[in-house]
């Protein structure tokens, strides 16, 4: 039997939300890591124990392929949550709101960018003027209403997510819900992940994340660097104002 990782969740019902997107984003690909078991009561969940390994270009290459295979498994709407889960969505220990909804950018902005930005400002991390420029370009993103592709995302795509082994890359901890593509990848290319241009030539494989992505990269950074302004303080403010205008420069 391989050997496996016990693991507590850090907020009521949190590891069955985890099981529950772990299960969901598996259904796309085996190399999410598999729930071996659930206690509910506990707050408990059992997975299997990834053994590290370095990353390389070619297992790299094959996190991008994986990537693409589970976001094309598809989602209800943007903000569905995984199918038979009715309870609360986590960005880390964090609470965030999950709810189905037609369009991506009144999703993104209304449920992601704006209630983290927000508490950033409240807890001191955003200046004013930074939340306005926050403001700013989710108006921007829901004037465009861009007509995005809903995919099956990962959620919480950090390099620190993406594992390595000796059997190839395995994602963990997902904030699964129905979103955008470009999300996962610019998560990634956020946080510094190992290859990350491996990464993204494999997912060009099977997938395709649009025209200009490069540029709209920044777009999908405004919801990580607004939870890191809450949690982690100003420096992620100041990273997250230049996000907001480098988005105003790709929807303008």
């Amino acid at each position: 039997m391989s050997e496996v990782f016990l693991k507590h969740g850090s907020a009521p019902a949190s590891a069955a939300a985890e099981s529950a997107g772990l299960r969901w984003l598996r259904e796309g690909s085996a190399a999410v890591v598999d729930v071996l078991d659930l206690d509910r009561a506990a707050n408990t969940l059992v997975i299997e124990k990834v053994s590290h390994a370095r990353p390389t270009h070619e297992a790299a290459r094959q996190a991008g392929r994986e990537l693409a295979k589970i976001h094309a498994c598809g989602a209800a709407a943007f903000g569905a949550p995984p199918d038979g889960w009715d309870g609360p969505n986590f960005i880390g220990r964090i609470e965030q709101e999950c709810r189905p909804t037609r369009r991506w950018a009144e999703f993104y902005a209304h449920q992601r960018v704006l209630p983290f930005a927000e508490r950033a400002r409240d807890a001191g991390n955003l200046s004013r003027a930074g939340w306005e420029a926050v403001r700013a370009a989710c108006k921007a993103l829901e004037d465009e209403d861009e007509d995005a592709p809903l995919a099956r995302i990962h959620g919480d795509l950090w390099s620190g997510n993406l594992l390595f082994s000796p059997e190839g890359p395995r994602f963990i901890d997902p904030a699964a819900h129905g979103g955008h593509p470009l999300t996962d990848i610019a998560m990634l290319e956020l946080f510094g992940a190992p290859h990350f241009d491996a990464i993204v030539e494999g997912y060009l494989e099977d997938g395709e994340l649009g025209e200009n992505w490069q540029a709209r990269i920044p777009i999908h950074q405004l919801h990580p660097l607004a939870v890191h302004a809450f949690t982690h303080g100003p420096g992620y403010g100041g990273a997250l104002v230049r996000a907001a205008e480098q988005t105003l420069e790709a929807v303008g």
